[in-house]
């Protein structure tokens, strides 16, 4: 028979944080078909700007890490085109993110993220990291950084 007790369980679905990123992503996408037109150096300009305008957004802590790392991923990979991915400061290869910086405060987080996704060439045997917290940036630090972004992209 039949239980007759209503199902308390339910599926959560996604959280508010996660909505946001799904938004920011459609948003993204508007925003780049709307560059149809243009040259592709007119829609890379205008995706860096984008990028920038993101990392302005960003609380205190947050754009000090992401304007410094910004500037390590773009001389370190200067193929790397920056672009917003889910809302986030992305660094793409033929249209394809190879990392992205995570700001502590997207997903409320006690320190930012430095990813990678599996178009970073990070590999190492059988086991490797492909995401790395970072709550402040020292000299040793950017050049780990510089590094990573370099071994992503084949240097």
């Amino acid at each position: 028979m039949a239980s007759t007790k209503p199902n308390t369980e339910q599926y959560s679905g996604f959280t508010a944080e996660e909505r946001a990123a799904m938004k920011d992503h459609a948003h993204e996408e508007k925003k780049a078909a709307a560059r149809r037109g243009l040259s592709r150096a007119e829609k890379e300009a205008a995706a860096e700007q984008d990028v920038l305008a993101k990392i302005a957004e960003m609380p205190e802590a947050d754009r000090v890490l992401a304007e410094r790392i910004h500037e390590i991923i773009k001389a370190a990979a200067p193929e790397l085109a920056p672009r917003l991915w889910y809302g986030m400061p992305a660094y793409a290869r033929d249209g394809k993110v190879v990392c992205h910086f995570q700001s502590a405060e997207k997903f409320k987080s006690r320190y930012a993220t430095l990813g990678f996704s599996d178009q970073a060439a990070l590999d190492d045997g059988a086991l490797w990291a492909t995401s790395y917290a970072v709550t402040e940036l020292t000299a040793a630090g950017e050049e780990r950084i510089g590094a990573l972004v370099r071994k992503a992209v084949g240097g």
